[in-house]
């Protein structure tokens, strides 16, 4: 797709964000098409090359309509971050300005979200030796045991944190362990980022978007979630892996071990979606209300001023 007007360097980027399944996917496409976009998708799980149905990953369609950046570009096992995220999103961000293009950031995942957007901090990288550590502990004496320890030395971090993110949890207590300085010490201590951001967050009635949620669900499981776990099953995947750590796959494993029924994980995957989406919406409230934009309005020449075409 040709671009239609050349991006700015001083314009802020136009960042599309909000909870799962209000409705990011299409109204971003639309509006990339309106204004000549290249999409940074900000999704920790789309990133995967074997995760699809259960990350609601965007249709071959969808990605033959506009261009799309890190979506199914790295495998399973593959090491990856916020911040190797952020890294490399700047890299592309420089890239579609120079070939005279907008590049739209479109996401839920805060982590990415705040390392993009917010700029990085300077966290030395882990020993593995720390993080083994760590992992024995987690398995023997469970994340509830890390979780409280995180709440004595480092509450600030702790308060942030779902002790169920144990990939989290563990890189939290790392951190202290290795440095002797908290993981929220050095967030507050961070380099900013090179670019602005002009940030809408995407929002609905919390009834309506429970209701999507839901419908998202069974939409999955029709469309084959179980039968992708058994193929990840069967390539030998484990779900302890740190990316299968994810709502949907978990449920999709403990049923498939015979732990739970089919509609016991049906009702958990809804539950824990809701949860999520709960916890997104939370730390959305960082922005201010003239940030927020009804999903429902789907306000494109509003979405689009100062951001290429129709501006």
């Amino acid at each position: 797709m040709p671009c239609l007007k050349p991006g700015s360097k001083e314009s802020p980027i136009l960042a599309l964000i909000g909870p799962t399944a209000v409705g990011k996917t299409a109204l971003s496409l639309a509006l990339a098409e309106r204004i000549g976009a290249e999409i940074i998708s900000a999704d920790s799980r789309q990133v995967y090359k074997e995760l699809s149905i259960g990350t609601d990953k965007p249709s071959p369609a969808a990605l033959a309509r506009v261009p799309h950046h890190f979506i199914g570009e790295i495998g399973l096992q593959e090491p990856f971050s916020a911040g190797a995220f952020a890294a490399q999103a700047n890299i592309r961000i420089r890239s579609i300005m120079r070939r005279g293009c907008v590049p739209l950031v479109v996401g839920g995942s805060t982590l990415y979200l705040q390392a993009l957007m917010h700029g990085l901090s300077n966290i030395p990288p882990a020993k593995t030796s720390a993080r083994q550590a760590l992992k024995v502990r987690l398995e023997q004496e469970g994340n509830r045991v890390l979780y409280a320890e995180l709440q004595r030395i480092d509450p600030a971090s702790a308060n942030k944190l779902d002790p169920s993110k144990t990939q989290r949890l563990v890189r939290a207590l790392e951190v202290y362990h290795q440095t002797g300085r908290t993981l929220s010490s050095y967030h507050q201590q961070h380099s900013p980022p090179p670019f602005q951001y002009e940030i809408k967050v995407l929002t609905m009635e919390r009834t309506r978007l429970y209701e999507r949620i839901n419908r998202r669900v069974d939409h999955m499981l029709k469309a084959g979630l179980l039968d992708e776990v058994r193929g990840l099953k069967a390539q030998g995947y484990d779900s302890r892996l740190p990316a299968l750590r994810t709502i949907g796959y978990q449920e999709a494993f403990a049923h498939l071990r015979g732990e739970i029924s089919e509609s016991e994980m049906t009702r958990l995957i809804r539950r824990n979606t809701r949860r999520y989406a709960k916890r997104q919406l939370t730390w959305f409230r960082r922005y201010d209300p003239q940030h927020w934009v009804d999903a429902d309005a789907q306000d494109l020449p509003l979405l689009s001023r100062k951001h290429g075409a129709g501006a």
